[in-house]
């Protein structure tokens, strides 16, 4: 699968440009602090309106300025691990999952993503009682059951200890390796990019 993106867009008080041509399973997004690249990834996720250009993943348009196409967030199939998690306090883990559970067949069911996460044993916790590598994992595991098309990651390694990091680096590239499921991944931490992406856009 493929990335096109072109988009003119707006970050804070300036205006960013950026152009994804790509058919590598994993496509980093880097550069400094502010520069927007957070804001790039909700452009693709139909969750900040660009100002102009286009995005198409897949070969199938999901936003296009010059012949009006819009999809709206639901129907553009991102799978979105967002770099706060967004995990609802008050539901288990298997609940924070099956939030994000669709009916039509994906990637996986709801215990084939327990299973693949390593979390089976935590299904009946709330986000309150886990570590950050855990909560990561439940994230991870929701955008996944959310029968994605392409998969978004906005700093997953954020807050993690050495070891917890290493831990969703594996868990990373077993998605890109066993799932095939394309993705872009915004990132700071060379070592990261250098280990997980086919390609790099360096946003300056």
């Amino acid at each position: 699968m493929s990335f096109d993106i072109a988009l003119t867009y707006r970050a804070g008080e300036g205006t960013r440009e950026c152009e994804i041509a790509s058919e590598a399973k994993l496509v980093a997004i880097t550069g400094p602090s502010g520069i927007g690249k957070t804001t790039l990834l909700n452009c693709i996720a139909g969750l900040h309106e660009p100002l102009s250009g286009h995005v198409r993943i897949g070969g199938e348009t999901l936003f296009d300025s010059a012949i009006g196409i819009d999809l709206p967030p639901e129907r553009r199939r991102a799978g979105y691990v967002f770099q706060d998690l967004r995990l609802f306090p008050h539901r288990t883990v298997s609940a924070n999952l099956a939030y994000g559970e669709q009916a039509e067949a994906g990637l996986m069911t709801r215990s084939e993503a327990l299973d693949f996460l390593g979390i089976g044993h935590l299904a009946r916790r709330f986000p309150a009682t886990l570590s950050g590598g855990e909560a990561k994992r439940v994230a991870i595991g929701r955008a996944l059951l959310a029968a994605p098309k392409f998969l978004l990651l906005d700093e997953p390694l954020t807050s993690l200890d050495p070891p917890r990091a290493e831990e969703i680096l594996r868990l990373i590239e077993r998605i890109r390796d066993e799932l095939g499921l394309p993705t872009l991944l915004v990132s700071h931490a060379a070592a990261e990019v250098e280990r997980l992406a086919g390609e790099v856009i360096v946003l300056d």
